[in-house]
């Protein structure tokens, strides 16, 4: 056996981690502080290093089987344009942002341009030193979605498989970690999603729950035994960073909402292509190069109304929106293609 192999990781402090959270939280403030001040500049952008995934959950319509990372040098670029634009949150998806080989460079250079660092993973390939290496590079916030209690056809991102690598970050991570669980269609037990969530905060996590759409992406009601966890999940998640969900008590009843959509100004979602769409659900709008993107794009989108707002799922971007429902009343409508909508079930996380 080699020497590295009985190497032990020392978990970082108490001390060390209150630390941590505090300023994290000091400097979350001062972005929505900055949000308020100023409409010309995105609060979030989600940006795909990666659109391979090791796993291949029927409801996803963000991965494939077979591409390459986008390249470090390209990746850095883009988070240097996010940046130029005075991007305030840059959380990494995919695909599986943890199969990219450079993922820890990028998640310096968001933290470099002062962006608060989020990731979205499935956490298959988290393991102690992956943890502690996250931790130096300077992540602030990870999510995992968990569907299940015992992996399925639906999905392996299952309690069982994943709860090991949840004791890992009890352990080990200085960021925060959100678990996402789900309801709706294609979940045989909706009884799950309270278990996830009972085991996330029994953890010192952060819990919020999801519905899965039906696979036409049409808004679907709950039934009566998912409300029934769906408002248990919501009572045993109140402390969850994420506050900005009134929106959610109409997707849960199928009902459409009335609100201004700030994507493509606000929120933006950046392909591995390197494109900037409204979000993942409507690639193809606005489509222009990120390298390109400038403050009149984002002013221009901040007032262009969007058709297909009123059944959107896409909770970070009614979040982000929220805190500009208030002013700026949208002129100009563009409705964006539904082709670009899939057969896959759509996932919007909710509290």
């Amino acid at each position: 056996m080699s020497s590295a192999a009985t190497v032990t990781l020392k978990p970082p402090s108490r001390a060390k981690r209150r630390w941590k959270a505090a300023t994290r939280k000091i400097r979350e403030l001062a972005s929505i502080g900055s949000a308020l001040a100023s409409t010309g500049h995105p609060y979030m952008a989600h940006i795909v290093p990666m659109r391979r995934c090791n796993l291949s959950c029927t409801y996803c319509n963000e991965y494939d089987d077979f591409s390459d990372p986008v390249p470090v040098d390209e990746m850095l670029r883009r988070i240097d344009h996010l940046g130029r634009l005075g991007t305030s949150v840059i959380t990494i998806s995919g695909g599986e942002p943890l199969l990219h080989p450079d993922l820890d460079q990028i998640i310096a250079r968001i933290r470099k341009t002062g962006a608060i660092a989020g990731m979205i993973t499935n956490g298959y390939l988290l393991m102690p030193d992956r943890i502690q290496r996250l931790n130096r590079a300077g992540l602030d916030h990870m999510q995992i979605s968990i569907d299940n209690v015992m992996p399925d056809a639906v999905s392996k991102k299952s309690l069982k498989v994943l709860d090991k690598k949840l004791q890992m970050l009890t352990e080990h991570a200085e960021f925060h970690v959100n678990i996402n669980s789900v309801v709706g269609g294609g979940i045989a037990n909706p009884d799950d999603a309270r278990v996830v969530s009972e085991r996330a905060l029994g953890l010192g996590f952060s819990s919020t729950i999801g519905i899965i759409h039906d696979g036409t992406g049409q808004l679907k009601p709950l039934g009566d035994s998912e409300r029934i966890v769906w408002d248990k999940v919501r009572k045993l998640t109140r402390r969850s960073y994420s506050r900005f969900n009134h929106f959610q008590e109409a997707i849960a009843n199928g009902k459409t909402n009335d609100w201004r959509c700030r994507a493509g100004g606000r929120y933006l979602y950046v392909c591995e292509n390197g494109l900037v769409h409204y979000c993942s659900q409507q690639r193809g709008f606005p489509a222009v190069p990120l390298a390109e993107y400038t403050t009149a794009d984002v002013k221009r989108e901040f007032l262009t109304e969007k058709g297909c707002s009123p059944s959107c799922t896409i909770s970070c971007v009614h979040q982000v929106s929220y805190i500009d429902h208030w002013r700026a009343p949208q002129k100009d409508t563009v409705t964006p293609n539904s082709s670009h909508k899939t057969d896959a079930q759509e996932l919007v996380q909710i509290q």
